[in-house]
């Protein structure tokens, strides 16, 4: 017989399937407070659907915005006014990467799909002295501490979601819609890998069943 706990995890996802939020958006407001109120050049890697590289045009001289999906990719191009300073390129970032220096390089919920410790250090070269990398990743959940985020996150992510569709269904947000796999590194893993990396580098779990990365060159 299924369990009280489980029924109600079951009651949750088909609340959450429902009335479906961007988990990465949420974080999109963060990021903007740990940059500076102008910057020259920006890197956004795994754009998505453009949102956040939108986002920094509003601080940036010029934004670069890379997936490696041309779908998602031509759907963002097409949802950019002419005039914003962004260009949309697809990109894989495991072998290309457009010309740095960057002042801003962002990476919200790709660096699972990539070489954890090699992407981080192709970041860290295309980063201007005194530039500020700012990752929103995904992370395996382990015993314990993640369990416990999880257990808080669950009920959050349902009111949320109730929120910002005002208790109507809705379809998936754009930036969802990219196909997605499991992380396969647990947080404390990750934390003694960017550390090698990225000395100084300031890592937290969040929630949402995400974690965040903040560096910055002078560190």
């Amino acid at each position: 017989m299924t369990t009280l706990p489980n029924r109600v995890l079951n009651a949750l996802d088909r609340f959450n399937a429902a009335h479906p939020w961007d988990h990465n958006a949420h974080y999109h407001r963060w990021i903007l407070r740990q940059l500076p109120r102008r910057f020259g050049r920006a890197l956004d890697v795994g754009a998505g659907s453009g949102d956040l590289a939108r986002l920094l045009a509003t601080r940036a001289d010029e934004v670069q915005a890379i997936d490696a999906d041309p779908a998602i990719t031509a759907r963002a191009r097409e949802s950019t006014p002419a005039s914003t300073p962004v260009t949309f390129t697809v990109a894989d970032a495991r072998t290309r990467l457009p010309a740095g220096p960057y002042d801003v390089i962002t990476c919200v919920a790709v660096l699972h799909h990539l070489p954890f410790t090699e992407t981080l250090e192709r970041l860290r070269r295309q980063l201007a002295p005194g530039g500020t990398l700012v990752v929103v990743g995904c992370a395996r959940a382990q015993p314990l501490g993640d369990h416990l985020l999880g257990a808080v996150a669950a009920p959050l992510n349902a009111a949320v979601g109730w929120s910002r569709n005002r208790g109507r269904t809705a379809p998936p947000p754009p930036s969802m819609t990219a196909a997605t796999r499991p992380a396969r590194m647990g947080f404390p893993e990750i934390v003694r890998e960017a550390h090698l990396v990225l000395p100084g580098a300031r890592l937290r779990r969040r929630l949402f069943w995400r974690y965040t990365l903040v560096w910055r060159a002078d560190t």
